[in-house]
């Protein structure tokens, strides 16, 4: 478990589910990463993300409000196994950073996904981490170089995207 000023990051839970469900059900919060998500599939990756830890020893972090307990996003690090052409190797790790309507505009995208890859430098020290945004999703994008990420290359992936390399 992470603490910031403001934050609670915590690996996954099945408690998880009613409030990630609705976050990823919101076609504000995925209109750059495709159609909203039904429960069922909410329900699978969800479960994907709680495994992901137990065989990696990271993954994605829910990210709670600190005093509230509320449920704002999530961020951290995960091979999505991604149709990317050309094709992405789990090395570097992917950064993946995704918030909730109620959440965006308030910096808590930012203050997390730095705890986040500071906690990965500390635990796993990758010489180098990846993003893959989509081109439209602009304010992704202002945050990947807010955290020091540099574009990459554009591959192909559900169209075009972006990938973006950050350095040790």
């Amino acid at each position: 478990m992470i603490q910031t000023e403001r934050l609670t990051l915590r690996p996954y839970e099945v408690a998880d589910f009613d409030a990630y469900s609705a976050m990823v059900a919101d076609p504000v919060v995925v209109r750059h990463a495709g159609p909203p998500m039904s429960g069922e599939e909410a329900w699978m990756r969800l479960l994907r993300f709680v495994g992901y830890w137990s065989v990696f020893g990271h993954g994605l972090f829910a990210v709670l409000d600190r005093v509230t307990g509320q449920y704002l996003g999530e961020t951290g690090f995960m091979d999505f196994r991604r149709e990317v052409v050309p094709k992405l190797s789990p090395s570097p790790p992917e950064a993946a950073w995704v918030f909730t309507s109620a959440a965006h505009g308030k910096g808590y995208a930012f203050e997390a996904a730095t705890a986040a890859h500071r906690w990965m430098e500390q635990h796993h020290a990758p010489a180098a981490t990846q993003c893959i945004i989509a081109p439209a999703n602009l304010g992704s994008i202002r945050l990947a170089e807010r955290l020091g990420y540099a574009l990459h290359d554009r591959p192909t992936y559900r169209g075009e995207a972006l990938r973006f390399v950050r350095e040790r």
